[in-house]
């Protein structure tokens, strides 16, 4: 009875805290380590396991185009649904030109036009012009940079590529990781996903004089207000639409792949609110006409209008194959680029490069590992296996995190880790030494326990909260490996202050009485004498 009190007394808070980190480690590490099928795991990041390297520009000079171009999309559905006559709605790359009929109208479209953010607006008699601030084009070419990087990294989230690295690289360019890729089809459907502009419209067809497009040129389409675009299916096929669409797909809220009756794939959207009432007003004043469905610059059909649509819902028919329809949905999903991207640099990394990176990583980590376990044995005895206990610990706790929060592990995660192993190992030496010194001077084991760590404990958090800061600025300022590097490091910081500082402490504590009754401070802490 006495014995198995004193175990409960033995069994302190440390060493239950000390277990369950353990435990935790062992469990959630296992599925990474044992490559299991079920848990979740590391996930290697380019360096490591081969993929896709490109570097990307944006042309922003187009955002300004598209800007304009809705806009005009704007004045053309407030004309109509407030009776306004138009004469001559006109835009080029950086204005609009439109003249009103009635002067009555004047002040109505004022006060619309004042509410468009970054318009340059000027009158004259009925005649309105609108252009875009400087500063405003400013703002829209920089936004169309932060919405590519949002679209791509969207995109390619839903394309199932586990943390792609989708970054900011200088003013104008996109950094773009995407490890896994490892055969050309993947590379080629990666890209394509990437750079697709995704950007519908609806727009109406002319048909008035659509039976002359094949006799028509670009320029005597622009006479009427028009544009000629290819069919998607047969480019020697050409329809003649509005230049200005009745919507695009800035009010597209959803996608997703469906089948037709004939079981072949198509693309079904649905629209916002203010595009389905937009929609639903223009299918009504147009039943009998035909309305283009248009996808990046083709039209992909272009049903008759029978009745009006309302609900906001539509289809996008081609000959697609299963995978094109899913890839398509995921891109008008995500959303439409505001300006083209073009590829400007592109390097591959082979499977072969990250296993021999993981081989090197892999044997300095054990090298450096089986040498502290080594030192520390011969040097500081029990002491150093107790020392050696948590850094094991240390590590399985590691990969138990980054597993549980599917980080990305790099090769400048992997050193990392290896500066962790490290630093850990430096938190005991310094406590195993302070241990020494008082026994040393003839403390009793309890004081000298108590006191090394206490003593220990002001160099310890000193050098620990420090590189944790470190680690923190190096997180939020950095990219790719930089972050991975931070993370790895951050986690063993604080795996180690549980492990190193509380851990062993719990042992110690456990082991108080025999170290005492033992009286053999050499086989213990190594003291010579």
């Amino acid at each position: 009875m006495r014995s198995q009190k004193s175990m409960r007394m033995k069994l302190n808070y440390r060493i239950v805290i000390f277990a369950s980190a353990i435990i935790f480690g062992l469990f959630f590490s296992a599925p990474s380590l044992l490559q299991l099928q079920d848990g979740k795991k590391v996930t290697l990041g380019l360096d490591l396991q081969g993929g896709l390297h490109m570097l990307l520009g944006v042309k922003t000079e187009e955002a300004t185009k598209s800007r304009i171009k809705s806009i005009a999309a704007s004045i053309k559905h407030f004309s109509d649904r407030n009776d306004i006559l138009i004469d001559e709605l006109r835009f080029d790359e950086s204005s609009i030109v439109f003249s009103l009929l009635d002067s009555d109208d004047v002040k109505q479209m004022q006060e619309f036009l004042s509410k468009i953010d970054g318009s340059d607006i000027s009158l004259d008699a009925l005649s309105f012009s609108l252009s875009l601030t400087p500063k405003e084009i400013v703002r829209t070419e920089k936004l169309a940079i932060d919405q590519a990087i949002e679209t791509i990294r969207n995109r390619l989230d839903q394309f199932g590529l586990a943390e792609p690295i989708v970054a900011r690289q200088g003013e104008e360019k996109i950094l773009v990781q995407l490890a896994g890729i490892k055969t050309q089809e993947e590379e080629q459907r990666a890209r394509e996903l990437i750079s697709r502009a995704a950007k519908l419209e609806l727009m109406a067809v002319d048909e008035d004089r659509n039976a002359r497009v094949s006799v028509m040129s670009d320029a005597d389409a622009a006479e009427y207000g028009d544009v000629i675009l290819p069919d998607v299916k047969d480019p020697n096929r050409h329809y003649l639409v509005r230049e200005i669409p009745i919507l695009d797909g800035s009010m597209l809220t959803d996608a997703s792949m469906g089948f037709d009756q004939n079981n072949r794939p198509l693309i079904n959207f649905k629209l916002n609110a203010e595009g389905a009432e937009i929609f639903g007003d223009f299918t009504g004043k147009s039943v009998g006409k035909r309305l283009a469905v248009v996808l990046d610059g083709k039209v992909y059909s272009a049903p008759n209008i029978n009745e009006r649509i309302g609900g906001g819902n539509g289809q996008i028919s081609g000959s697609y194959t299963v995978m094109e329809a899913k890839d398509l949905a995921i891109a008008l999903r995500s959303g439409a680029l505001l300006a083209p991207i073009y590829l400007m640099e592109k390097r591959s990394v082979g499977p072969s490069l990250g296993a021999d990176s993981i081989k090197a990583s892999m044997v300095a980590l054990i090298g450096g590992f089986i040498l502290v376990i080594v030192f520390m044995l011969v040097y500081y005895r029990m002491a150093g296996l107790i020392a050696n206990i948590a850094l094991v610990a240390n590590l399985f706790i590691i990969i138990a995190i980054m597993s549980l929060f599917g980080a990305t592990l790099t090769l400048p995660g992997m050193a990392g880790i290896v500066l962790t192993v490290g630093m850990a190992v430096d938190a005991n030496v310094i406590i195993s030494e302070r241990i020494r010194e008082l026994i040393y001077q003839g403390k009793s084991i309890h004081k000298a326990i108590e006191e090394g760590y206490e003593n220990a404990m002001r160099a310890i958090l000193d050098a620990n909260i420090t590189t944790l800061i470190a680690a923190v600025v190096l997180y939020a300022y950095g990219t790719g490996a930089i972050k991975g590097f931070a993370i790895t490091m951050s986690i063993g910081i604080l795996a180690s202050m549980l492990t190193a500082i509380l851990g062993t402490h719990g042992i110690y504590e456990m082991l108080e009485k025999k170290i005492q009754k033992s009286k053999n401070n050499r086989f213990w802490f190594g003291i010579k004498g």
